[in-house]
């Protein structure tokens, strides 16, 4: 049954991946000429003036594009002209750090609220007042004091990200049965042992819940971030083909996005599968 319901999930997501690439070919090939139009004019309308041909790609050119980039990932010509490769490392890379420290920061916190109604309270107003700030409205702040864009990419990452693991963390922690905790203390466990011994595996879902979360919510703000700061990493190259009208580039760009964030997601969602337990 599982089998066929994947099967036939995988025959409608290409049916639908076909007529997608169907209707942009067909939206993007060649019209009347313009043969009137200035280049200029014609390339901000969109239009070729030469050939009377969209100036939006075909998935034919994106493809041609698309291959030659994996061709050359790593190379690098300057500040301005490096593959795809080195930009996405840059964007991993700046993702990570922030992400790790925000692992650091909420997961013990995050404890520390589940098991402590007083601590609890005593922080709630502070996260209700900074968990709805936009990340990047830390972005000028960040620059300010920090003085480095990468550094301040970083810690908008970290902000956008703690959120999320902290909530989730405090509640999966706080929601553990009351059973086992009562049998823990009548066996006269630790603190720390019961910390670790029961109330963390019983939280390890809702906890992974969150770094999930947290996970799509860095990876979607360090594009903007990089597009803000400039310099390097996948945002920076978005923004700058937009710069050099080059679209095709964009869409490839705004492609591994995606899939980078897919592939980032489901490394989670497999760790939250292994520590899952069935009721």
């Amino acid at each position: 049954m599982t089998f066929s319901l994947r099967f036939r999930a995988a025959v409608v997501s290409i049916a639908l991946f076909a007529a997608f690439l169907g209707i942009w070919h067909l939206a993007t090939r060649s019209t009347a000429a313009t043969t009137t139009m200035s280049p200029e004019y014609a390339k901000l309308m969109g239009l070729t003036a030469t050939q009377g041909k969209s100036a939006m790609p075909g998935p034919l050119d994106v493809g041609a594009k698309l291959w030659e980039h994996l061709k050359r990932p790593f190379y690098d010509n300057g500040p301005n002209d490096k593959g795809l490769g080195i930009q996405l490392g840059y964007s991993i890379g700046r993702v990570g750090l922030g992400y790790l420290l925000a692992v650091i920061v909420a997961i013990p916190l995050g404890f520390l609220i589940g098991m402590s109604p007083l601590i609890s309270k005593a922080l709630d107003p502070f996260i209700q007042v900074l968990k709805p700030i936009s990340p990047l409205a830390w972005m000028p702040l960040a620059l300010y004091t920090i003085k480095d864009s990468g550094l301040s990419s970083i810690f908008v990452i970290f902000i956008c990200s703690v959120w999320p693991m902290l909530i989730n963390t405090a509640f999966g922690v706080a929601a553990v049965r009351k059973e086992w905790l009562n049998v823990a203390r009548t066996l006269e466990v630790g603190t720390f042992r019961r910390a670790f011994t029961i109330i963390l595996p019983a939280a390890a879902p809702t906890i992974l819940t969150g770094m999930r979360i947290s996970i799509g919510i860095a990876w979607l703000v360090i594009v903007a971030a990089e597009m803000l700061v400039g310099g390097t990493g996948i945002g920076y190259f978005v923004w700058n083909e937009w710069n050099n009208l080059s679209i095709t580039n964009v869409i490839i760009a705004i492609l591994l996005i995606g899939i980078v964030g897919m592939l980032l997601d489901q490394i989670l969602a497999r760790f939250t599968r292994m520590v899952t337990f069935p009721e």
